[in-house]
Formats: structure tokens, C-alpha cells, sequence
């Protein structure tokens, strides 16, 4: 099994389609979570508005992140943009700005591909990525405690810790981590 990830790009606008849509289950999101100004009414948000502000991000050149792939197959995506564009985290989580720090938002493994160690293989590329385009840091937002798989939305907190993540801000439910790099 050989994992690979790519930026997303203009051109790879439909990969990153064929993963959130209705087919995967995926098709309410459109990775738009950590763009919208507040958690405020996000539950009340249809496909449709999701959909539309992706569209809008595409439009303004705004590619937040990486498609992942197994040998050949769309295995997932991995959302990663600098930090400071999103303003509900300085809300939820105290960060300070940083025109070096970028964040990991979203890491979403298509269930064919899922438990097989991909997640774990792809933030790893894209953290040398990240390095590569000037990172000095990067943040993580991992759900604890008990959850499903559908809860992992922002990647699991032992594959962070595996990678050289340590939190900063301590939560029982949703700890700040951060690599330094």
C-alpha cells in the first residue's frame, strides 16, 4: 500500500468533489467547518450553503488543503491552511496570530481505506509539505473520549502524538496540540 497526497489545486477540484458528496456520505460539509465565523446555527446549515461557500473558497483561489491517495484510489483529503485565515479558532481555542502557523482542520478517510494506517501516512507527508512551504508550526484539534468514526472529523489524537504532536492546551474534550517545527 503506498499513500500519497496532493494539493489541491484548481485542476483536482472534482477529486475533492468525489469525496464530499452524498455517495460517500460526505456530502453535507464540504469541509467548511473551520470557515464559517462562529459554531452559531452551523447545525441549521443545508448542503446547499456548504456547498456554496466551497464554491466561493475555489473561486477567491482558496485550496485549503490535500487529496489523499492509495496506490491509485481517492483514499480521502486533509484539510491544512494557514491558521490565521480562520477566525473561530483565535475564538474557540486563544491562539495568538502567526504568519508561520498553519493548522490541520479536517482529516477524512474514506471508509475502504480507513484503519489501514493512511491517515497516519498522509499528515506525515503533508506535514513535510508544510515545512517545505515555510510552516513553523502546526496546530491540531482532535475530539476525545468516546467517539465513532464519524466524530474523528479532525484526525485521531494518538496518530497527532505519533507524529510528534504535543498539546498545549489541555481540554477533555478537545485539546489544542501543536508540532513545532
Amino acid at each position: 500500500m503506498r499513500v500519497t497526497v496532493k494539493r489541491l489545486m484548481a485542476e483536482n477540484e472534482a477529486e475533492f468533489a468525489r469525496v464530499h458528496c452524498d455517495a460517500t456520505g460526505n456530502g453535507w460539509c464540504n469541509c467548511v467547518a473551520w470557515w464559517v465565523p462562529t459554531w452559531d446555527g452551523w447545525g441549521d446549515r443545508t448542503a446547499a450553503d456548504n456547498l456554496a461557500l466551497r464554491r466561493k473558497l475555489f473561486a477567491d483561489g482558496i485550496h485549503d488543503g490535500y487529496l489523499v491517495h492509495v496506490d491509485d484510489a481517492l483514499a480521502g483529503w486533509v484539510q491544512a491552511w494557514k491558521r490565521d485565515a480562520f477566525a473561530k479558532l483565535a475564538s474557540q481555542f486563544g491562539v495568538t496570530a502567526s504568519d508561520d502557523a498553519w493548522m490541520i482542520g479536517c482529516v477524512l478517510i474514506l471508509p475502504d481505506f480507513r484503519a489501514q494506517g493512511v491517515a497516519r501516512d498522509a499528515l506525515s507527508l503533508i506535514v513535510d509539505d508544510l515545512r517545505l512551504r515555510g510552516a513553523k508550526s502546526i496546530d491540531a484539534f482532535p475530539k476525545r473520549g468516546a467517539i465513532d468514526a464519524g466524530e474523528l472529523w479532525n484526525g485521531p489524537e494518538s496518530t497527532y502524538a505519533k507524529l510528534g504532536f504535543a498539546v498545549v492546551r489541555d481540554d477533555a474534550k478537545r485539546p489544542l496540540l501543536r508540532l513545532t517545527l
